[in-house]
């Protein structure tokens, strides 16, 4: 008989963007008229970059020629845009990192759940709440979780809440923890960590022995001066630090996708007969194993963000969605809503009007003003009550979403 990974079994009714979908996708059906702007899922709306689509149309076109053909590429990705990222986003930092702990890769998301492979199953593991899904969803895939209780927590995680009252960054616990995942700017409260506060996890990982899994998916969007773009910024980062970045959401690489992980080579842990591992060798050696890389094409593409025009591009889309941000901020902000983050990250943390739960706003939301965002609660327990806004669209229906919005839930 085939059996199964049961660890599944353990997961809630349904990730939350497909069951955000699934609700969608039923009032359309039964409202074909109905003018939706979705403003939940944080894919991007904006064209590429001109500069990279100008780069991706020469690859495919040496893609042609026998001479310029490429087949299989490096697993750790192409020498050309591993060099430009640690030049340009790293070392120009004043960070420490070097171009061959750099391995590329098609997003974020997937090196998240993937570098649990190389991870044990006794360790103990802490994530903030409320927490972007995909770190809890696949450590309860990967067996690192007891059950789910009944306000979906899993045993055997430890989770730290965030709030208005800590300004949405954990508090340090004062136990030892193995794992600790961190994302700033923050998914999905939009909130920055300090350069102090982020000391203070760097110098608890050294204290304790811990490892920080630091997703930096949305440094581009920092716009305050004291706010690092990095974890390696910090003084002993790079001994208990792997950060996660991505170019979907600052180059709109969202379904072209390419990414990045930095593994310092630095970063040792014990093995059960207690010899020290380099973590960097066993992610490549995963890597070499389990991927073959991202596209010649795509990765020229991304080579290409960090050309003069490149950059260029780039800061205008940030700086359009940015202001999408502001829009929703301030117009929530006169009808009297709460809101939190749009600053530093394309996110608008909202508090619920009228003490609606996250899902009753939902679908209030959607019913009433053909509105999509993202239920709070589904993002862990200490989201209940909150909804993010997502700035990912035009112009045009972010103001029409707002003026909706407003109108029917002015407090």
């Amino acid at each position: 008989m085939v059996t199964i990974n049961e660890n599944y079994l353990k997961l809630k009714a349904g990730y939350l963007f497909p069951e955000i979908a699934r609700r969608v996708t039923a009032f359309a059906e039964a409202n074909p008229d109905a003018p939706i702007i979705k403003l939940g899922i944080g894919d991007v709306t904006e064209p590429l970059p001109e500069a990279c689509r100008v780069a991706m149309i020469k690859a495919v076109e040496e893609m042609g020629d026998r001479d310029s053909f490429k087949g299989y590429g490096p697993e750790q990705g192409y020498e050309f845009l591993r060099e430009k990222i640690v030049r340009h986003d790293f070392q120009s930092r004043g960070c420490d990192i070097t171009a061959d702990e750099i391995f590329i890769s098609d997003g974020s998301k997937c090196d998240c759940g993937n570098i649990l492979d190389i991870f044990g199953h006794d360790n103990t593991i802490a994530v903030t709440d409320p927490v972007y899904p995909v770190y809890v969803d696949t450590n309860v895939m990967a067996g690192h979780t007891g059950p789910a209780r009944e306000d979906g927590t899993y045993e055997g995680l430890i989770y730290l809440p965030i709030s208005a009252e800590n300004n949405f960054t954990a508090e340090i616990p004062d136990y030892k923890v193995d794992l600790v995942y961190l994302c700033f700017p923050n998914n999905p409260t939009g909130a920055a960590a300090t350069r102090e506060h982020l000391q203070q996890w760097v110098d608890y990982a050294h204290t304790h022995g811990s490892l920080l899994l630091f997703d930096a998916a949305y440094e581009a969007f920092i716009t305050e001066d004291d706010i690092p773009h990095s974890i390696y910024e910090i003084p002993g980062a790079r001994d208990c630090a792997i950060e996660f970045r991505s170019f979907s959401k600052n180059a709109g690489f969202t379904g072209t996708r390419c990414a990045f992980t930095v593994v310092p080579k630095t970063i040792k842990v014990k093995a059960s007969d207690g010899t020290d591992v380099e973590l960097h060798r066993l992610w490549n050696r995963r890597q070499s194993t389990k991927f073959n890389g991202v596209s010649y094409i795509v990765q020229r593409g991304a080579e290409a963000v960090y050309t003069e025009a490149g950059q260029t591009q780039v800061r205008k889309l940030i700086r359009f969605y940015l202001e999408n941000a502001r829009i929703i901020r301030e117009k929530l902000s006169e009808a009297g809503i709460q809101t939190y983050g749009g600053v530093n990250a394309p996110y608008v943390w909202v508090k619920t009007p009228h003490g609606l739960s996250s899902w009753d706003f939902f679908d209030k939301l959607l019913h009433t003003c053909n509105v999509v965002g993202t239920p709070g609660s589904g993002f862990g327990a200490a989201g209940e009550g909150y909804f993010r806004i997502s700035a990912f669209n035009s112009r045009e229906n972010v103001e029409t979403a707002m003026q909706r919005i407003t109108e029917k839930f002015k407090v």
